[in-house]
């Protein structure tokens, strides 16, 4: 490919989250976690995070040609994600799988194989930390 020519991954995925929004559909996208993605490593399996991207489960959603930026609760917690679109590997509708797989680029799969080692600790650490905070259950107290 022409270095000149950008890539078409990011109008495909913006194209593909308003067909899904368009058709009542709810958009996910699938990401291979490396360094450069910031999303709660809570969440990460195999080195991978599906993330809702509707309208609904996200707060000042903005998708470019370099990245997928936006809020999203996660545990009740607001938290800011970033994702570089050499990080996405799909974006489909929740309800049919209908969608598009994506090659990831070469720095984005190099990473994500050379950091998924470095990444094992802090998943664990962040899972931990996860189930002491989710094992104090809510209470309702009625107030007069």
């Amino acid at each position: 490919m022409d270095a000149m020519i950008p890539t078409t991954k990011p109008y495909m995925l913006r194209a593909m989250h308003e067909w899904c929004v368009d058709n009542g559909l709810t958009p996910h996208l699938l990401v291979v976690v490396n360094g450069e993605v910031r999303v709660p490593l809570a969440y990460v399996k195999d080195g991978e995070i599906v993330l809702n991207l509707s309208y609904g489960a996200t707060k000042d959603l903005h998708m470019d040609n370099e990245a997928i930026v936006f809020s999203a609760r996660f545990g009740g917690v607001s938290q800011n994600l970033y994702v570089p679109v050499g990080a996405v590997k799909a974006i489909f509708a929740r309800e049919n799988g209908e969608g598009m797989f994506f090659e990831l680029d070469k720095i984005a799969a190099s990473k994500s194989s050379d950091e998924s080692a470095d990444l094992a600790p802090i998943v664990k650490e962040d899972v931990d930390l996860a189930k002491k905070t989710d094992s104090k259950k809510p209470t309702l107290t009625i107030v007069k």
